[in-house]
Formats: structure tokens, C-alpha cells, sequence
């Protein structure tokens, strides 16, 4: 059995390229039956989508690597060649410990950071959902989840790290002298944006506001903050109100545009905004940032912030990529003995059918009279010798050096407890 991964995250492709290849959740059941489709053996297969990474597994008879990287290029269409140099492939052990470090927030722009778990699960029960999921990607998941769960709890990796929740809320303190008087506008209702508002509530600011597709859900997200909900066909004719704007939504395209910016600065008397853009694909236009009194930050600006205290994580790190290697020797050892199951399987079907016909003999015999001790002299005999016969024909045919191979195998599985 073959395991394979293929992506692109924060450190191989920018922003804008990792946009094209975003894959909404509601999405992947029909994404995973066509990257099936494509692949020769229609092998099992799971899609991790996130702001820095999209990634593929696969497991099968055989990799498939190429045939993986063209459909993953066919789905944005660009070519593969295009895609390559942006893209990262991994086989068998390299791919489950890539998973294993991805889970417990190792590959993460945010080391240690939580969210990326609870994204991985979501996946998994995606391709599970899809009937994508079969023994081998579920086992590695499922392993890559005990490890972070013990990277998490023995270790102090995320202890020095600086969300991108807390680093938005810190830049906005550089902005503004005095968060306690900002109006704050978040848009949309997913978890990225109420971590974001928990960390702005905490700062007190003047008023909280939630600008949503479907109101029901910015209500709920609204009421635990006190704050207001606003329909989402509203926002340009709001904008103005707002000093601070935090936005990750899963729109495939911009929400925000650089005409509504114009105008609410103009109505601000260019007072400055302060603004966030956490979503992949972007939902801010990227010319607003070139505007005058506009400070917009991407998930990939952010990656500055968070990259703090590093000498303080460094033995935390060392600790849980030992971790992580105990977990990928364990899942390959688990994927080894899974290739010998088919010989397993062989040889006590071979055995059941030797005891199956000794059994038979024997009952014939004590049918006919023969006595007890006899049968079960006769019956042992001859399942021993249906046992030994391969060996011993083997040890009498071949040349020397054959038969002196054969003898050592045989030494190994028949004498290894009478020593």
C-alpha cells in the first residue's frame, strides 16, 4: 500500500496562487469523486483546504503522483508546469510524518497553532462523508490526531506563539492610541472571525459590529458580544462607521472593492482605517492597500508578527518532532504488517483446508470401528505431514546453495522454540 501527499501552503506559493486552488467545504464531496475519477485506481483520498494550505493525500495500490498534480493544476486552470515549482510531494513514511507535523501546528505560519486540528478533522470527515475514506488514510489521520493531541499536552509549543487573532488586535494597537474608542466591523460569521472578535472584545472597543450573509448566523456570533448585526448587502453603504475591519468570509471573490473604500474614507475625511484580510481568496481588493490612510494586512503580512519568542520554542520543537518520528515509525510498521495480510490470509486458509480434510478422515475412521487413540495418532500424523511437506522438499530438491538458504528459513520458523 502506497500513501502520497500533494500541495502548496504559506512557504511555497503566495497568496493570490493559493486563492485559486481554495476548496469550499461544501465543495469536496464532488472535488474528491473527481480527483478519484482522474487517478488510475480510484485510490482513497482526503482534501485539506485552509487560508495557508491546500493539500491532497491519497492512498493506493501504487503513486500517483503526476496524475495527482495535473488534476490538482485542472481544477484552477493552469498547467501543471505552472503548478509545479509551487507545489511539494511527499511518498509513504515522509507523507504520514508531513500529516503528523501539519496536525500538531509544526508546518503552521502560527507554530503550535490550534485551529489547524480542528480544520484537519473537518477534512477527514469530509472524505468520509464522500465514502473517500478507507483503512490506511484513516488510520494515518487518526494517529496524526493522538500525536498532536500529546505534542499539545507534553510538550510548550504553543505557549510562546501569537495567533493571527492576536497579532490583528496588536497591530490595530499601533494604529490606534486608544482601542476603547474604535468602532470594530467583522465580516462574516466562521471561526477565524469570532476568535478575532474574542480578542477584540477583550480590548473593550467602543462597538462591535457583524456583517453576514445570513443574519441568523451574525446574530448568534453578535449576542456574545454585545454587538450589532448587519446584512452583508449593506456593508459599502457602512463602511465609513467603521474604523477597524476584519473580514474572512468564503467568497471566491472580493466583497470589499477599492470604489466602496474610496467612498467611505471620503465620508471618514480620510480618518485611517485599520483592516484585515484573513480569507483565501481575498475578500478585500489588493489595490486598497496602495490607498492613502488604509493600513490592510493579509494572513501572509501577519506572518511577521507571529513569528516571535523563537528561541524560546526551540526545545519545545525538538521534543515534538521526536513525537511526531514515534508516531511515523508506528503507522509504517501498521502499513507493513498490512502488506503481509494477503499471505496471512493465504496460509490459514491453507491450514483450515489440511485440518478440514484430516477431520474428515478421522471421523471416517472412528465411523468405521477404529479405535480412538489410533484416529488421533493418524489425525496428528497427517497434519503434520501436510505441514512439513513444503519444507522437507524443499531441503531435497535444488542445488546446495539453494537448499542451504532453505535451511536457514526453515531453522528460523520450525526449530526458533525448540532451542
Amino acid at each position: 500500500m502506497a500513501v502520497w501527499a500533494l500541495g502548496i501552503n504559506h512557504n511555497t506559493a503566495p497568496l493570490d496562487m493559493r486563492g485559486r486552488f481554495a476548496f469550499a467545504m461544501d465543495q469536496i464531496e464532488p472535488h474528491l469523486r473527481g480527483l478519484r475519477a482522474a487517478l488510475n485506481r480510484n485510490p482513497e483520498a482526503a482534501i485539506v483546504s485552509t487560508c495557508n494550505r491546500t493539500e491532497i493525500y491519497c492512498a493506493g495500490e501504487q503513486t500517483e503522483l503526476e496524475p495527482t498534480l495535473d488534476w490538482l493544476a485542472g481544477s484552477a486552470g493552469i498547467s501543471p508546469s505552472a503548478l509545479r515549482h509551487h507545489t511539494y510531494s511527499l511518498e509513504n513514511g515522509l507523507a504520514a510524518r508531513h500529516a503528523f507535523r501539519v496536525a500538531s501546528g509544526l508546518d503552521s505560519m502560527v507554530l503550535g497553532e490550534p485551529q489547524i486540528l480542528g480544520q484537519l478533522k473537518d477534512a477527514v470527515r469530509a472524505a468520509e462523508a464522500a465514502g473517500a475514506l478507507g483503512t490506511t488514510l484513516s488510520q494515518m489521520f487518526q494517529r496524526s490526531f493522538a500525536v498532536a493531541k500529546e505534542v499539545r499536552t507534553s510538550t510548550e509549543i504553543g505557549a510562546h506563539s501569537i495567533s493571527m487573532a492576536a497579532a490583528a488586535v496588536r497591530l490595530a494597537g499601533q494604529l490606534f492610541e486608544d482601542l476603547g474608542q474604535v468602532r470594530v466591523l467583522f465580516v462574516g460569521a466562521g471561526e477565524m472571525v469570532e476568535l478575532c472578535a474574542t480578542h477584540f472584545a477583550a480590548k473593550n472597543p467602543k462597538s462591535i459590529a457583524i456583517a453576514n450573509r445570513t443574519l441568523e448566523r451574525g446574530e448568534k456570533l453578535a449576542s456574545h458580544f454585545g454587538g450589532e448585526v448587519m446584512r452583508l448587502g449593506d456593508l459599502p453603504d457602512r463602511l465609513h462607521e467603521f474604523d477597524a475591519v476584519i473580514s474572512c468570509t468564503a467568497s471566491t471573490l472580493p466583497i470589499i472593492g477599492l470604489g466602496a473604500v474610496e467612498r467611505a474614507l471620503k465620508r471618514r475625511k480620510h480618518r485611517p482605517m485599520f483592516m484585515v484580510d484573513l480569507a483565501v481568496p481575498r475578500d478585500i481588493e489588493p489595490e486598497v492597500k496602495a490607498l492613502e490612510d488604509i493600513y490592510l494586512y493579509t494572513v501572509d503580512d501577519l506572518a511577521s508578527v507571529v513569528q516571535t519568542a523563537q528561541a524560546n520554542r526551540q526545545a519545545a520543537v525538538a521534543q515534538a518532532e521526536a513525537i511526531v518520528d514515534a508516531g511515523v515509525q508506528s503507522f509504517m510498521h501498521w502499513i507493513d504488517q498490512r502488506n503481509s495480510v494477503p499471505l496471512i490470509q493465504q496460509l490459514n486458509a491453507q491450514a483450515d483446508e489440511w485440518r478440514a480434510a484430516e477431520m474428515a478422515r478421522a471421523r471416517k475412521l472412528l465411523a468405521r470401528g477404529e479405535p480412538v487413540e489410533a484416529v488421533m495418532e493418524a489425525l496428528s500424523k497427517g497434519i503434520t505431514q501436510k505441514m512439513l511437506h513444503g519444507a522437507l522438499a524443499e531441503l531435497r530438491a535444488g542445488d546446495a546453495q539453494a537448499r542451504e538458504r532453505a535451511g536457514a528459513a526453515i531453522s528460523h520458523f520450525f526449530l526458533r522454540n525448540s532451542r
